[in-house]
């Protein structure tokens, strides 16, 4: 891989979401280097160039929590950036990510997404391949389940989904199920690539506490300044 752009596909496999596929694409103006994307159905879903956003679901729900030895749950491995976030934190005592796509875990296990190695060199953390939404949909099996930080990234927005399943999350019953999950100070958070009014407005609906955080950033991959969104709610 040489030329500005070109993309090396890695990986393909079917999956209940689509054709998920593993992609490099030579970075413009470095040579030798590329960044690391996943798509489903040829449709981009996310980068190793732009992960601010991701990061930044970690550490404000770190934050705004404040406690130490926490449990934390993750929907969504993609390429782990979330999850690097949360591990980089020495209050994090375990950390559970569920993945539906079991190809993405298979290529996290066979060392070939950038963050491989420093993920399961770990030992806090496991990966279990599911579906976060019927999780958190289902009340939580003993005290044990709860969870301090539940962060969620798998939809594009909580108005454009990846599934047609996952929409009752997003509504105020979903969003009741899933506070069942947290332990007493808990903290949701939901990443978006668009703001949506009607999503915050559930969330008030259902916690007392909510911020809404915009993550601006420059995408280096199409050029020019872009917005992410992160929705965070907190449990008595």
């Amino acid at each position: 891989m040489s030329d500005d752009g070109e993309i090396d596909v890695v990986a393909c496999e079917e999956t209940p979401l689509g054709l998920v596929c593993l992609r490099r694409r030579a970075a413009a103006g470095a040579p030798g280097a590329f960044a690391t994307e996943l798509t489903i159905d040829h449709q981009f879903l996310m980068s190793s160039v732009n992960t601010d956003s991701e990061r930044a679901l970690a550490e404000h729900a770190l934050a705004l929590h404040g406690g130490d030895a926490l449990g934390v749950l993750v929907g969504g491995l993609g390429l782990g950036y979330t999850a690097q976030a949360v591990l980089a934190s020495p209050r994090v005592a375990r950390l559970e990510v569920v993945e539906l796509l079991a190809p993405v875990i298979g290529w996290l296990e066979r060392g070939m997404l950038p963050l491989s190695d420093a993920l399961r060199g770990d030992a806090r953390l496991r990966v279990v391949q599911g579906d976060v939404y019927a999780r958190l949909a289902a009340p939580p099996a003993s005290p044990d389940e709860l969870r301090d930080l539940v962060l969620i990234d798998v939809d594009h927005s909580p108005d454009e989904r990846l599934g047609a399943g996952h929409a009752s999350f997003y509504a105020e019953a979903g969003l009741v199920a899933a506070r069942r999950h947290l332990a007493p100070g808990g903290v949701l958070g939901v990443w978006s690539y668009a703001e949506s009014s009607a999503f915050a407005d559930a969330l008030r609906r259902v916690f007392a506490e909510v911020h809404v955080v915009p993550v601006p950033f420059e995408n280096t991959v199409v050029g020019g300044d872009e917005v992410n969104w992160l929705f965070f709610a907190k449990a008595r």
